[in-house]
C-alpha cells in the first residue's frame, strides 16, 4: 500500500516483466478493499505468463475508454460515400439529436438503456421514423467501432422491441399478374406525348428510378450490336457506381422509335 502526502492510501503491484520491474494500481483504499486488491493482484501473473505486459494491457484499455462516440461517428462518416442529402441527414441525425446526449462517452461502453434515452426524446416528440433510421445510424457507427477493434459489440440491437413502431403509409400498388398486364395494355394505349409513351414503355423493361430515366441522354446508349447497352454514369447513381443496364429487343425498339422525336443530340 502506498500513503500518499495527503493521506490518500493506494493499493499498487510490483512486477517483472522481462527482466524490467514495473508497477500497476489496483484501486485506492477503502474504496477496493483488501480482498478486491488481492483479487486484482492475481490477474498480473496470469498475464505476464502469458506474455503479456500488465501495464501495456492497462494503457491500450484507457486508450480504448478514450475513444468516443463523437470521435468514431466523425470517423465512419468521412469514411463513407453519400449523395449530398443523404450526408445532409445523416450529419444532422448524429450531430444534432446524438452527439450531445452521448457523444462524449467511450464507445466501447455505450449501453443499451443509454442509447434508449437518446432515441426516446426523439419518439416523445412523435417522431417514430427519424427515431428508427436514428437507432440505425447509431447501430452502423458501433458495428463500425466492433469492425476497428474500438468495442466489443453493438447494444442499440438490445432495443428491438423497446420503440414504438412507426406509422406504416400503404401506397397503391398492382400486386396481381392480370392488373399488371391491364397497366401494360394501358401503357401501350397511351396517345400522349412522345417522351411520356417512351418513357411508360421503358420503365418496365429497365427497372431504374424515374429520375435516372428522365435524366438520360442518347451518349450513354449502345443501341447497335450484339449486346445493346445504357450506361449510366457514376455522378446520377445514387452509390455513386457506374451502373450498366442491358437493354432487352423491346427496349432497343422504342429507344429509336424515341429517336425519331428527339434525334440523337438529347
Amino acid at each position: 500500500m502506498l500513503v500518499s502526502p495527503t493521506g490518500a492510501r493506494l493499493w499498487r503491484l510490483r512486477y517483472t516483466f522481462a527482466g524490467r520491474e514495473g508497477m500497476i494500481s489496483v484501486g485506492s483504499y477503502p474504496a477496493t478493499s483488501l480482498k478486491e486488491a488481492r483479487e486484482r493482484r492475481d490477474v498480473a501473473p496470469k498475464q505476464i505468463e502469458a506474455g503479456l505486459n500488465p501495464s501495456s494491457i492497462r494503457a491500450e484499455a484507457r486508450q480504448q475508454r478514450e475513444v468516443t462516440f463523437e470521435a468514431i461517428a466523425k470517423e465512419w462518416l468521412a469514411r463513407h460515400t453519400f449523395t449530398e442529402k443523404t450526408r445532409t441527414k445523416a450529419e444532422w441525425m448524429i450531430n444534432d439529436l446524438v452527439v450531445p446526449l452521448i457523444g462524449s462517452r467511450p464507445i466501447n461502453e455505450l449501453t443499451a438503456p443509454e442509447i434508449l434515452a437518446v432515441l426516446r426524446r426523439i419518439e416523445s416528440r412523435g417522431r417514430l421514423e427519424t427515431c428508427h433510421r436514428t437507432k440505425w445510424r447509431i447501430g452502423q457507427i458501433i458495428r463500425y467501432a466492433v469492425a476497428t477493434g474500438r468495442a466489443l459489440r453493438d447494444p442499440s440491437g438490445d432495443l428491438r422491441g423497446a420503440l414504438k413502431p412507426p406509422k406504416t403509409t400503404n401506397r397503391a400498388a398492382i400486386t396481381t399478374p392480370r392488373r399488371f398486364g391491364e397497366l401494360l395494355l394501358a401503357i401501350d394505349g397511351y396517345k400522349g406525348q412522345g417522351g411520356t409513351w417512351a418513357a411508360l414503355r421503358l420503365a418496365p423493361l429497365l427497372f431504374v428510378r424515374p429520375g435516372e430515366l428522365r435524366a438520360a441522354e442518347w451518349k450513354e446508349f449502345v443501341l447497335e450490336g450484339e449486346s445493346p447497352t445504357w450506361r449510366i454514369p457514376a455522378e446520377r447513381m445514387k452509390m455513386k457506381e457506374e451502373h450498366l443496364v442491358p437493354l432487352s429487343r423491346q427496349a432497343v425498339v422504342v429507344l429509336h422509335e424515341l429517336q425519331a422525336f428527339t434525334g440523337r443530340g438529347a
